[in-house]
């Protein structure tokens, strides 16, 4: 399943028509993660095969992972690779690597104190605590919980509404703020610039200054 995933992802990379991604699952539980990589020489490949979250944080385009029940482990590590984290009410979150002398190998901790702090990531690593989703709410773990049942409505909804925007601008605004991170501030507005003036050379900055001029909803083609 993780190789399928990171199939759809690069996929999904190459075709210019998607304007957004939803990670979704059937069933109760979003994801409650694999068991531990083996021992031996088929240890590099378990890795190389399973490790799906850097394949979704390397879209262009912004990813809302719609979860509920347990998203745990590999799971988790998979919501924080999207960009957005929409969360039912009966989701429950954890990094329980450590009760098992072992320590998240997809991305899970380099990604969690980047969102919710060293304090509280630190917290949730170290005890192996599951969090329920309102605290994830509280901490900045997901962006909003809605009522059990109306989970993929409210996602579908907020694709929607991302899909309806310029589409080069929101990946540059992902790409401003995600690598920026990893720069200097000075070298952050460096990029966020760079990005800035490049817009002007795309249709859709033409259409967007056209349609306010307007006064009209504006219709971008993402070119």
């Amino acid at each position: 399943m993780a190789a399928e995933l990171r199939a759809a992802c690069a996929q999904t990379a190459q075709d210019s028509t998607v304007r957004v991604a939803v990670l979704r699952a059937e069933g109760d539980n979003f994801c409650t993660g694999t068991e531990d990589a083996p021992l031996g020489e088929d240890r590099e490949l378990y890795f190389t095969q399973t490790a799906a979250a850097c394949a979704l944080a390397a879209l262009p385009v912004p990813v809302i992972a719609a979860i509920q029940g347990d998203c745990l482990d590999q799971g988790l590590e998979l919501a924080l690779a999207c960009d957005l984290r929409l969360a039912d009410s009966s989701a429950r979150f954890g990094l329980t690597h450590a009760l098992r002398s072992t320590l998240p190998w997809d991305g899970g901790s380099q990604r969690l104190p980047r969102l919710v702090g060293r304090s509280r990531a630190l917290e949730m690593l170290l005890t192996g605590r599951i969090v329920d989703a309102e605290e994830a709410a509280r901490i900045g773990l997901v962006h909003q919980v809605v009522p059990s049942g109306a989970l993929s409505e409210m996602a579908i909804a907020w694709a929607n509404s991302l899909a309806e925007k310029a589409p080069i601008a929101l990946r540059y605004v992902k790409e401003a703020a995600l690598k920026g991170l990893d720069h200097t501030l000075e070298q952050g507005l460096r990029l966020e610039a760079d990005l800035y003036f490049l817009l002007f050379s795309t249709d859709d900055r033409e259409e967007g200054l056209r349609s306010w001029r307007e006064k009209r909803p504006p219709h971008f083609s993402g070119e």
